[in-house]
């Protein structure tokens, strides 16, 4: 939960004092929904030069449909969000350049079968391990 927290103080999430306390608080949070402009940010950040990549986590049509819930993300966006920040800032932990751990998180990757990083953390919490576990196996030198 601390590479989240930190994640989040990265990319400028608001989070309350309690989230900040407590575990349980932090997923309470998380299940109330970040602003839309969590994902602006954190899109922003993945993908610079691609302005469409926010779709992936809300569709235009969903944007569309819920503008009267003033500008939140469901549960579920907002846990793939928080799930994508993570992995971010691992990535910029072991690669050390924005430029570099974008590379590594859009590129297809032989471990993952060939699989780009990026769309495995989409995925499921499940695919975000397995990006997790690679990264872990990059920090302390392992051949992958």
């Amino acid at each position: 939960m601390l590479d989240l927290r930190q994640a989040m103080d990265l990319l400028g999430f608001p989070l309350s004092d309690e989230a900040r306390a407590s575990d349980v608080a932090l997923l309470e949070f998380i299940e109330r929904g970040f602003l839309r402009e969590t994902l602006e940010r954190l899109s922003g950040a993945l993908a610079p030069e691609d302005p469409s990549f926010k779709y992936r986590i809300l569709p235009k049509s969903s944007r569309a449909r819920r503008s009267g819930d003033r500008g939140r993300l469901s549960s579920s966006e907002s846990f793939t969000v928080a799930r994508l920040a993570s992995v971010w800032l691992r990535s910029l932990r072991i690669w050390k350049s924005e430029r570099d751990a974008r590379v590594f998180l859009f590129r297809a990757h032989p471990v993952l079968s060939g699989r780009r990083p990026i769309d495995l953390i989409l995925q499921s919490e499940f695919g975000a391990e397995l990006v997790c576990s690679l990264l872990g196996r990059l920090e302390v030198g392992s051949a992958v």
